[in-house]
Formats: structure tokens, C-alpha cells, sequence
């Protein structure tokens, strides 16, 4: 299966590219990236790519085939303007969604639709309050306008958001000889804060390691027909959106941590 795969120097997109290497039914990994990537694998395509808001023919060409994409490019409110935070998390995944619908190919009389995976985050919502962070309304708006863009042609797009907590990768050995170079200060806070919420908030916790499985299986299609229960909201056109409760349920982490 050939998968495209973006954010993927980043901390979430690293975790997803390192669960696909793993994958042995995944037989082509597209990498849309801006700078190269660590990883080395006989099936990693890295394609480098300036601007997220356009795809061109030429582009579209090397993805051909593809029949879905995780989409865990993405950034803190904290480190861009307003306007730049809603390009790189709104504009550019709708873009990109836009213009992968085309991308898998045939199979007999029948083309199954694009699937799009969009790693959203805890806080994100369809209501925003007035206290609601800037970040949870633009990835609420983005995560909607997917399941619209579905709901327009769901023969040709399949949109499912998960929205993981706080991304834990202390436990994920295999993958930090790639993680992306955090500074002093993000990795003195997680040292301090990551140990306290294994101990006190372990739900709102999101391991890298069965993260990254998870957002790899939903792409290939594997937990199709199981997204239902606690955690897991439906959308217009029968778009999903995976809480990170509904992500720790379906990979059985509370009943592995007894919370």
C-alpha cells in the first residue's frame, strides 16, 4: 500500500514514518517534506516541497497511486503570527486533501476513496467559548471542513481526525535517534511534566510508539467499522473524529495502565 506521510521531522510525523517502516504491507512511503528526513528505508520516496497550499501536476505525478495520507504537519500557536498558524493548520491540509482525491488508482470498475488522516489535538472543538484557545478553534474548523469536504463527494474522500493529548515519547528508544531537535527548554519541561502526568493524568497521555501504529492502521484502512464508542464522534458524511480517550480505549492502553 503506498502511503503519504507529511510532518514527518517532526515529533508525531517521526512516530507515524517509523510505525510505517515497521509495517510490512506498507510497500511505498511518500514523504512531502521542506527538509530531508533521517530515516532510510528502500521504500521511502522524500519529496521536498516549499509550499503545502499548492500541488502541481508534476507533484501529483511522483504521489500517483497513493491511497491515503497522514497529515501531522503542524505547529504551536506560540511560534508563528495568527495568520501563519491558520495557513499551516487550516489552509494547507484542506488543500492538500483537495488535491490527493485524485490520487488512487483503479481497481477493476471500482476507485476507493482517498483516505485523509488529520492529526488534530486535545482541545480542539466545534463550539469555541469565549475562553477557548486559538489553537482549538482553528483545528475545530479545519477538522469540519473535512467532513464537509466528504460529505461533498464521499466517493473520492474519506476524512478522519484524531486528536492526540499530551505526546509522550520517553518510552519510544527505537525512535529517538530521530526525534527533532526541541531546545533546552522543551526538553526541561518534559522532563519535569511528562513524569507527572505518568503519574497523575496518564489519560491524557499519547505514547509515540502506539500512536504512530494507530495513525498508520487508520490509514491502511484497519480500523474501519471499529471507530464507534467512547471517544470517537461522528461527523457530517460519516467523518470521524478520535478523541484521545478514543485513541487509549482502541489500542487498549487504560486496561494496560489499570486507569
Amino acid at each position: 500500500m503506498h502511503l503519504i506521510v507529511t510532518g514527518a521531522t517532526g515529533l508525531v510525523g517521526s512516530a507515524v514514518l517509523d510505525a510505517m517502516i515497521r509495517n510490512k504491507g506498507v510497500t511505498k512511503i511518500s514523504v512531502l517534506t521542506r527538509r530531508p528526513v533521517k530515516f532510510q528505508d528502500d521504500r521511502i520516496n522524500v519529496i521536498i516541497h516549499k509550499d503545502f497550499a499548492s500541488y502541481d501536476r508534476d507533484l501529483l505525478k511522483k504521489l500517483d497511486g497513493a491511497q491515503a495520507c497522514v497529515w501531522a504537519l503542524g505547529i504551536s500557536q506560540t511560534q508563528v503570527s495568527k495568520e501563519e498558524y491558520v495557513k499551516i493548520t487550516k489552509t494547507f491540509p484542506l488543500a492538500a486533501a483537495e488535491a490527493f482525491r485524485s490520487l488512487p488508482a483503479k481497481t477493476g470498475e471500482k476507485t476507493e476513496p482517498f483516505h485523509f488522516v488529520y492529526v488534530s489535538g486535545e482541545g480542539a472543538t466545534f463550539t469555541p467559548g469565549r475562553l477557548t484557545p486559538f489553537f482549538g478553534r482553528i483545528k475545530g474548523e479545519a477538522e469540519l471542513a473535512l467532513a464537509k469536504m466528504q460529505e461533498s463527494d464521499p466517493s473520492s474522500l474519506r476524512a478522519t481526525t484524531v486528536r492526540p493529548g499530551g505526546v509522550d515519547w520517553t518510552g519510544h528508544d527505537e525512535l529517538k535517534p530521530y526525534l527533532p531537535e526541541m531546545g533546552a527548554a522543551k526538553n526541561l519541561l518534559a522532563a519535569i511534566l511528562l513524569p507527572v502526568m505518568r503519574y497523575s493524568a496518564t489519560s491524557r497521555l499519547s505514547p509515540t510508539e502506539p500512536l504512530g501504529r494507530f495513525l498508520t492502521g487508520m490509514a491502511m484502512g484497519m480500523w474501519d467499522g471499529a471507530l464507534q464508542g467512547e471517544g470517537v464522534q461522528r461527523l457530517l458524511g460519516g467523518s470521524a473524529v478520535v478523541e484521545n480517550k478514543g485513541f487509549r480505549r482502541l489500542m487498549g492502553l487504560d486496561a494496560v495502565k489499570g486507569k
